[in-house]
């Protein structure tokens, strides 16, 4: 049984995400500020809310999280925790209907940190920074209940071997915690499912399939074997990706994502898996999930 999964934002339906940005907020006094970000996460709960209604009413039963979720969250300048704004009780106890409600319905929440996450950097620097952005998804996924908090493996820094070595040094500088609800996924320029595989298994770390970015940068498995040895990853629900190229597979960038997913980029494979849920990653959102549903007739 295939559960489908809406990420982030929606197309057409009238629910949206607020966020603000560090140089809006430094000109503003404390007060101001923690008032802002108050203001800008119950409007998010709420959001957050209408977003798992609206799921449990069209029969889709994931949806992913945006990481701008708590605003400014891991900034220098900022670095709050909910405990100290205006509206901390009110934010606690919406968060824990979410979290409620997402189990009651059976809708899984997932997160997908931004690109700018990467374990595997050179950069001190840039390793901080993402361990200190993972430990708030970490945060996140705890109060609202998602069980997986995706990334990718960085960059090879021109030695592949090398920079999966760093990125396991790097993860066990993770909280256990946050650390046990990590993936890894492959990407279209660097790390394929062969690549990762071998470390995720030997890691023991959940690897979230996406077949778009495999038909991207290929390597000698096919799908079928891909598909499973990735469950075999997994020690609850797998989680996949698909998506379909803007302009189709003979166009010169195969990478961006089309409006809809084309039936025929969807892997017949994945329908005989007894518990997956797919993501899809397509420009138009709801409509985009709902209309492979109904390609599907799921």
């Amino acid at each position: 049984m295939v559960r489908f999964g809406l990420c982030c934002i929606f197309y057409k339906e009238k629910i949206s995400f607020k966020t603000t940005t560090a140089s809006f907020l430094l000109k503003k006094t404390d007060l101001f500020r923690k008032k802002y970000l108050s203001e800008i996460i119950l409007h998010n709960c709420e959001s957050l809310k209408k977003s798992l209604i609206y799921c449990l009413n069209h029969k889709i039963g994931c949806f992913r999280i945006t990481s701008r979720f708590f605003s400014l969250y891991t900034h220098p300048d900022f670095l709050y925790k909910i405990e100290d704004l205006p509206e901390a009780e009110k934010i606690i106890s919406l968060l824990k209907e979410i979290k409620h409600f997402a189990h009651a319905k059976n809708i899984r929440l997932t997160l997908h940190p931004d690109q700018f996450v990467v374990l595997n950097s050179k950069s001190s620097k840039v390793v901080a920074n993402s361990i200190r952005e993972l430990e708030y998804h970490g945060v996140l996924a705890k109060l609202v209940g998602a069980d997986v908090i995706n990334i990718h493996a960085g960059g090879c820094y021109g030695d592949k071997k090398d920079s999966l070595l760093r990125l396991g040094v790097n993860l066990k500088k993770i909280s256990l915690e946050t650390r046990q609800k990590i993936s890894l996924e492959n990407d279209d320029r660097s790390f394929t499912p062969e690549d990762l595989l071998p470390f995720c298994q030997k890691e023991k770390i959940p690897f979230v399939y996406d077949v778009h970015h495999h038909r991207c940068l290929k390597d000698s498995l096919s799908i079928e074997t891909v598909t499973e040895q990735a469950l075999r990853t997994w020690d609850r629900e797998p989680l996949f990706h698909v998506s379909s190229p803007k302009n189709g597979w003979k166009s010169k960038n195969i990478r961006s994502h089309s409006d809809y997913i084309d039936i025929e980029d969807f892997p017949k494979v994945w329908l005989q898996i007894e518990k997956l849920t797919v993501e899809i990653e397509a420009k138009k959102k709801e409509l985009a999930v709902i209309d492979i549903m109904n390609q599907l007739q799921l």
